[in-house]
């Protein structure tokens, strides 16, 4: 069956019976890869239940009515699946990551704002937690910092009131424990946004730390969100 050349939407043949189902095809496809919206690029296998319409990307190795079809684009329709090759330069929105993502030819290129003939990108994400506050007069979620990131700047909200002897608190990293903020609310609903005034470089995974100011903390839960700038290599 003729295929339109970017989209590969099936085309109507001169005097064709059953017009309907191409036509019907067609709509599905377009439905599903504009704008596209991946489920996720993960599943090993297509989910029990899966909405019509919804998109995602075959792994390698997937099994079920997914098998042979590693690296397509499996579009839920009538029951069944539609499979589409995704070609250079598709951009999606990958849901279960949070991620944009360009396709370089091969893969989903997760975070790309820009992507090389090469296959280097620049990338964008955002890293977030809600971390349980602990006791003490300091509290970490972890290094939540990779190598080689370029922080924009981390922004942060209480969504469980934080308690304690304290007046306020700062966010930061070792050596800087209020680079993002000082003088922090306490309250629910209380919330940062750490700007740094110049990018900052990170070379080795870092720690984001909550310092107590005026005592220490009781307990508390704050939602944190690391923005950042990564390079992708070449291939």
């Amino acid at each position: 069956m003729a295929e339109s050349g970017q989209l590969g939407l099936p085309l109507l043949a001169a005097a064709q019976a059953q017009k309907h189902v191409t036509v019907n095809e067609a709509l599905v496809r377009l439905d599903g890869l504009v704008p596209m919206v991946l489920v996720s690029r993960a599943a090993s296998a297509p989910p029990v239940t899966p909405e019509e319409g919804a998109v995602w990307a075959v792994p390698a190795g997937a099994g079920g009515d997914w098998a042979g079809q590693d690296w397509m684009l499996a579009i839920r329709s009538n029951g069944g699946w539609i499979f589409v090759a995704p070609r250079v330069g598709w951009r999606a929105f990958i849901l279960d990551e949070g991620l944009a993502a360009i396709h370089d030819g091969t893969d989903w290129v997760a975070g790309a704002l820009s992507l090389g003939l090469t296959g280097a990108a620049t990338l964008t994400r955002v890293i977030e937690v809600v971390h349980a506050v602990s006791a003490g007069t300091s509290s970490s979620p972890g290094f939540l910092i990779p190598a080689g990131a370029v922080v924009l700047g981390i922004t942060a909200r209480v969504t469980a009131a934080i308690t304690g002897a304290l007046s306020g608190w700062r966010l930061g990293n070792p050596g800087a424990d209020d680079r993002y903020g000082s003088g922090l609310g306490i309250g629910l609903g209380s919330w940062a946004r750490g700007v740094l005034g110049q990018p900052m470089a990170f070379y080795a995974p870092t720690q984001v730390i909550l310092t107590a100011e005026g005592g220490s903390f009781a307990g508390g839960e704050v939602a944190l969100a690391v923005h950042v700038i990564e390079l992708g290599l070449p291939r």
